[in-house]
């Protein structure tokens, strides 16, 4: 197992770590091929997110349906698909994670990610509806079927030709194989430790809930996944924002100030809580861009599957439908997110802390000349403390840090009264104090980080004592509803690759891994399934780029014909006789 954990770490290394080295950071390559990709679409395209934003939201809206047109699901149910499979623990713990590390300023380039996603989105979203394959449902084809698939094997194979074929297998296995993990298991892993945490529930009880809602919706293929993602998106993301908005009211006269911070932070940062004493320009964007990206997916290739399934015979009418899901994901949620943990102060503070020794937060840190840290460095063999401060500080010394920031005391005690003087012991997870006593944990205080540092925001910025409630729930519904948008992600894979007699058997291996899921611990998962997501990249964005001047043709065509203000007549005329007017 070990050297299982070895070679998937050094896959990561490879595929995330990879880069440009400038001073003591690294830009991987995936980071610069998406932001270059970003940069490209936006400006080949005549910057389509800002002419097409407005247009976007009125096709969204439904009121240019038609339902004659071939497809699966309507504009709005593909959008609320998609944005079931990107919002989500992103828009919670990645944001807290973002300012941990780079401070305010990380949410600037946050937005400069999403602002360049939408071009990315609006291109491959697009293609994938040129080159999907759409086919005529037959009386006894049965629900799950589906009578559309695309994405980017799709595009890859048809716009590139027979030669890429290859390369459309390869993007089609590794992203169906990734739907088990990070968008499936993890899911509901992250779910059943929320729910035996937060109200005690037995882990393999909410697997067996959550696997069966799962498996009831996703057994009536796209069009019931539509149809409850239509209904689960919106109200989860609306229960979370409508509470975000709740406490910048109450906290009106702070909301400039801290949008302020932000900008200003972005170009001269004084680093997050985790960055102490670094307050590097590049520390600071680099944590909001990785984390943009991990958040809105643009250029990944998962969404474009979802939206190729939209009803419609104008390719650039769900191209324009998909650039909604950046700006909704990331310039809303996750400014939402952002400002709150800003304005209660929460990003920088530290909170009375239970210091586990053998928990995944611990880790440790060494002083470096100019007062800030290296992080990630290996243990000492002991740390000496006295009436709870380190003996031992300056240039060059080992301390023990949550979160990766270092501990200043440390107590035997929760309430925090009994300082500790002995030796902490890092590799026998132990701590013997002066008198011989043995502590297996001690206490101090520490900051947070993740969705708790989320929690104890939403917690601060609510009245009374149960904020932290509304982000327990809607991590409950994003894992849910990410689940079942990549189990669509996943079918349509198996189709592409082993035929429509793939489907039902993915779909109740899927199931079955979404219970295994719940129950197991699944920390490699996480890192193989980044790892794959990693690799889906690059031959979708590769294939975007070479079919640029497809995607430039189509919206060329439609913004000057119009064809939605003919759908609009038969949309009219389409609900005058579904209401026995017509």
């Amino acid at each position: 197992m070990e050297a299982i954990r070895q070679f998937v770490d050094r896959m990561e290394g490879w595929v995330w770590a990879s880069g440009i080295p400038v001073g003591d950071e690294t830009i991987p390559f995936v980071v610069i091929l998406l932001l270059g990709a970003g940069v490209y679409f936006t400006v080949r395209l005549g910057f389509i997110q800002i002419r097409a934003l407005g247009h976007g939201f009125a096709v969204a809206s439904g009121r240019y349906d038609d339902p004659d047109e071939p497809g699966d699901v309507s504009h709005f149910q593909a959008l609320s698909t998609a944005l079931s499979a990107t919002v989500g623990i992103g828009n919670i713990a990645g944001v807290a994670i973002a300012l941990h590390w780079g401070g305010p300023g990380a949410l600037f380039w946050m937005w400069v990610t999403a602002f360049l996603g939408m071009a990315t989105k609006f291109a491959e979203v697009t293609l994938a509806q040129v080159y999907r394959d759409v086919r005529e449902r037959k009386p006894d084809d049965p629900m799950w079927a589906g009578t559309v698939s695309g994405g980017p094997m799709y595009y890859i194979e048809k716009g590139l030709g027979m030669n890429w074929k290859p390369v459309a297998v390869f993007f089609a296995a590794l992203l169906g194989f990734t739907a088990f993990l990070s968008g499936n298991g993890v899911q509901a892993n992250t779910v059943a430790d929320v729910m035996r945490d937060g109200f005690s529930v037995p882990i393999w009880l909410t697997g067996l809930i959550t696997a069966t809602v799962v498996g009831a919706v996703i057994i009536g293929g796209i069009s019931r996944i539509g149809k409850v993602t239509g209904i689960l998106a919106p109200a989860m993301a609306g229960i979370y924002v409508a509470a975000a908005l709740v406490i910048l009211i109450l906290n009106w006269d702070q909301v400039l100030p801290s949008l302020a911070l932000v900008v200003t932070e972005a170009f001269n940062p004084s680093a997050g809580v985790a960055g102490a004493g670094v307050g590097a320009f590049l520390v600071t964007m680099m944590w909001g861009v990785r984390r943009g990206l991990f958040s809105n997916e643009a250029g990944q290739g998962s969404a474009p599957i979802a939206h190729a399934a939209a009803r419609t015979d104008e390719p650039v009418s769900e191209g324009v439908v998909a650039l909604l899901e950046p700006f909704i994901d990331t310039i809303v949620i996750c400014t939402m997110t952002a400002l709150v943990i800003i304005i209660t102060s929460s990003w920088d503070d530290r909170f009375p802390t239970h210091l586990t020794f053998t928990g995944g937060h611990m880790s440790f840190v060494e002083e470096r000349e100019d007062g800030g840290f290296r992080f990630f460095v290996s243990a000492p063999e002991q740390i000496e403390v006295a009436d709870g401060a380190p003996v031992a500080t300056g240039p060059g010394t080992r301390r023990l840090a949550w979160h990766e920031v270092a501990v200043d005391d440390f107590y035997v005690d929760a309430a925090q009264t009994i300082p500790f003087t002995g030796t902490i012991y890092p590799g026998q997870n132990r701590a013997v104090g002066a008198d011989g006593t043995e502590y297996a944990s001690l206490y101090g205080n520490a900051p947070q980080n993740g969705a708790p540092l989320t929690m104890v925001a939403f917690r601060r910025g609510l009245p009374g004592d149960w904020g932290h409630y509304i982000v327990l729930l809607t991590v409950l519904l994003f894992g849910i509803s990410t689940a079942i948008a990549w189990s669509y992600y996943g079918d349509r894979c198996a189709f592409y690759l082993f035929g429509e007699k793939a489907v039902l058997p993915y779909k109740i291996v899927f199931v079955g891994m979404h219970f295994l899921g719940a129950i197991v611990p699944l920390a490699l998962a996480w890192t193989i399934g980044d790892i794959f997501l990693g690799l889906v990249i690059i031959p979708n964005l590769i294939a975007v780029v070479l079919l640029t001047p497809k995607v430039r043709e189509h919206a060329k065509s439609y913004f000057q014909r119009q064809p939605w203000l003919q759908n609009a007549d038969v949309h009219r005329r389409a609900v005058d006789e579904r209401r026995g007017g017509g």
